[in-house]
């Protein structure tokens, strides 16, 4: 079940959930994109260089990719966990990781708020509290 159907929500969550619905804002993707960590040529973990809206909105224009359900700082969160989970692997290249974005953004199976409801069930999964206030 999620967790806005209860009445009793973490400190700050319904705040953040009245502006922003099931979607990154600025400083949540910020916040997101900050833990975020890619293996270097080691095989060792090491934070990404993120991107920033600018850059991603760039490189979908490069490509000539058109988002249709973006809303917030979703497509930028999720063009940083694929540069983070995926980039040099089975997203090959930049070209690749554009079309990944408008994939995962667009997915014709997907609901509004997706990679916010993912990211929000990671950060359960993994014990990792938001500072929801902090994030307003």
């Amino acid at each position: 079940m999620r967790l806005d159907l209860y009445s009793k929500m973490p400190s700050g969550m319904k705040e953040y959930l009245e502006t922003y619905g099931w979607h990154f804002s600025k400083k949540m993707c910020e916040w997101a994109v900050s833990r975020m960590k890619a293996k270097d040529e080691t095989g060792k973990p090491k934070k990404i260089d993120p991107m920033k809206k600018d850059e991603v909105e760039e490189l979908l224009k490069k490509f000539n990719v058109k988002l249709e359900h973006d809303e917030g700082y979703d497509g930028v969160y999720v063009a940083n966990m694929a540069k983070s989970d995926f980039f040099k692997s089975s997203v090959t290249d930049e070209m690749h990781l554009a079309l990944f974005i408008k994939d995962y953004i667009d997915d014709a199976d997907s609901y509004g708020g997706m990679p916010f409801t993912r990211f929000y069930a990671d950060c359960i999964g993994s014990g990792k509290p938001i500072q929801w206030d902090d994030m307003l």
